[in-house]
């Protein structure tokens, strides 16, 4: 046994006074309020002048009351140089966390412009890294509230490479769960990339832009002269561009909606949309669309009226309203169930698939079928839009974005004729022929390689032109073409249509269609992806 001496302690090595942990938990609220409150009242202020609120009143906003739980409320920045060891606010200029919007798991960051405009450097970026896995890994959505002036200049490319992780993460989170950006100010530059990648974009008039490259530098280069909101902002990208799926007049609005969304996805890829009940009938007879829909192929009526006949309680949520607008992409409930319409809109441009048209349509159908979202095809087209600039513009490649979207999905998918449905428009808004699993057809349908009247002009043209009476001829023509080709039955006599329907049951057809379509399981062949057309 060894013996051990006491020594007397050293009273240079006595431990330090500390505080009582009352004094220092005080210290620690007084340190959050601090954190809470950016960089004081004048900034806040300054905020609500331009008409924006700050990054917690929108948190506020969009989630749940009292379900924010912030992560990383007092990162800062390690920084130096340019003066930036001397300013090291708490969060570094954006708040992240998690929370709930109706009841349901949701992350969200979002840059605070009071700190250094919202700009992105080392510490900020980290923050947002650690958010977006923690979504993908809890399979959760995220949204993100941006209002950012870009990369942080004075940290020159760690910041840049900061946006490259972002980029990289939201291609990680593609089709497993949901994205959503909301441009709640300035986004310039590659910061544009991030909302680009992800699945919704919701802008803000008056006070939102994104550019690649801002005015200044677009009038040094070209000497072109344009406005922050000339050149990208929300109309500009609602309307032009298709880079904003919805755009509002104000915050709180805008915030409300992206809740609404959110009440229709699923929280990720491997679940269904969460089922709303309803007091709307499923055997509810549409009566009013016998009146909504002319016979006559060539007069337009608006399809947004069919498609609120047809859902729950008239209720949808229309994607990319202001763009494309000869195609619907809406998200509405069947029997409380979502489900996705496409549709065919006759009162702009009779409802012709054109470039931008395919892409929308695309790009939705993808979507719906990312996060287990059924599709119904509602069909009145006439073809795809002939031009110079079309077939220039690569209408082919397009088009075919339109095809491989269809063919790819596996989600339910179930098609209706309504009136026309011509040529390859038809084969590509989801025909039996590439994989509909239901194709319905009104009476009035008319499914062709091409209208009546074109037809007969390539078919009949000689004999009409050597007739002695040419326009006798000619409407002769089209009445047996129409009587042989085309008439109601022609395509279900043919097994290309499941059913002719009473249009005033549709809406029942279709709730009971995808009640037994529910149970659908679909393998696509093993590979590492495809490789659609770009």
């Amino acid at each position: 046994m060894t013996d051990v001496m006491w020594t007397a302690p050293d009273p240079a090595e006595a431990p330090v006074n500390r505080k009582h942990p009352r004094e220092q938990v005080a210290e620690l609220l007084d340190t959050r309020e601090l954190a809470r409150g950016g960089t004081g009242d004048r900034a806040t202020a300054a905020q609500h002048a331009k008409g924006k609120l700050t990054a917690r009143e929108r948190i506020e906003l969009l989630l749940d009351e009292g379900t924010f739980h912030e992560v990383e409320q007092l990162r800062r920045h390690r920084a130096t140089g340019f003066g930036l060891e001397d300013k090291r606010p708490y969060t570094d200029g954006v708040v992240t966390g998690w929370g709930e919007v109706h009841g349901r798991l949701v992350f969200v960051y979002a840059h605070d412009f009071r700190i250094f405009g919202g700009a992105l450097g080392e510490a900020h970026a980290q923050k947002i890294h650690k958010i977006m896995d923690m979504a993908i890994q809890a399979g959760a959505p995220l949204v993100s509230l941006n209002d950012g002036a870009g990369a942080r200049i004075q940290e020159g490319v760690s910041a840049l490479a900061g946006y490259g992780g972002i980029f990289r993460r939201n291609t990680w989170a593609s089709g497993v769960i949901p994205q959503i950006s909301v441009m709640l100010g300035p986004c310039a530059g590659g910061a544009a990339y991030s909302p680009a990648l992800t699945d919704f974009v919701f802008m803000v008039r008056g006070t939102s832009q994104m550019f690649i490259t801002g005015p200044d530098v677009i009038h040094t280069v070209t000497g072109e002269r344009v406005t922050q909101n000339g050149l990208g902002g929300a109309d500009v990208h609602a309307s032009v561009s298709g880079v904003a799926h919805f755009v509002y007049d104000d915050e709180r609005t805008c915030l409300d909606e992206v809740r609404y969304l959110l009440s229709m996805l699923p929280l990720n890829n491997r679940e269904l949309p969460p089922a709303a009940h309803t007091s709307d009938s499923p055997d509810r007879v549409c009566e009013s669309l016998l009146d909504l829909v002319p016979s006559d192929s060539n007069r337009p009526y608006d399809m947004r009226a069919v498609i609120e006949e047809l859902v729950d309680e008239g209720e949808y949520l229309e994607v990319h309203e202001h763009w494309a607008n000869n195609v619907l992409c809406v998200l509405a409930r069947l029997d409380g169930q979502v489900v996705g319409f496409v549709a065919s809109q006759p009162q702009w441009l009779a409802g012709v698939l054109d470039i931008p048209a395919s892409e929308k349509a695309a790009g939705f159908v993808q979507l719906c079928d990312s996060f287990n979202i059924p599709l119904v095809t509602l069909l009145d087209v006439p073809g795809f839009l002939p031009g110079v600039d079309q077939e220039h513009g690569g209408i082919i490649r397009h088009g075919a974005k339109l095809l491989y979207a269809y063919c790819n999905a596996t989600v339910p998918r179930i098609s209706v004729v309504l009136r026309k449905a011509y040529g390859g428009a038809y084969i590509v808004m989801d025909s039996r022929s590439i994989g509909s699993d239901l194709a319905y057809a009104w009476p009035t349908n008319e499914i062709a390689v091409m209208g009546a009247e074109g037809a007969v002009d390539v078919v009949s043209r000689r004999e009409i032109a050597a007739a002695p009476h040419p326009e006798t001829t000619r409407a002769r023509k089209i009445r047996e073409y129409r009587d042989e080709l085309m008439h109601p039955y022609y395509a279900a006599e043919r097994g290309l249509v499941d059913d002719v329907i009473d249009p005033r049951e549709t809406r029942s057809v279709l709730i009971d269609a995808l009640r037994m379509l529910s149970r659908k399981h679909a393998d696509l062949p093993q590979r590492k992806h495809g490789n659609p057309p770009i």
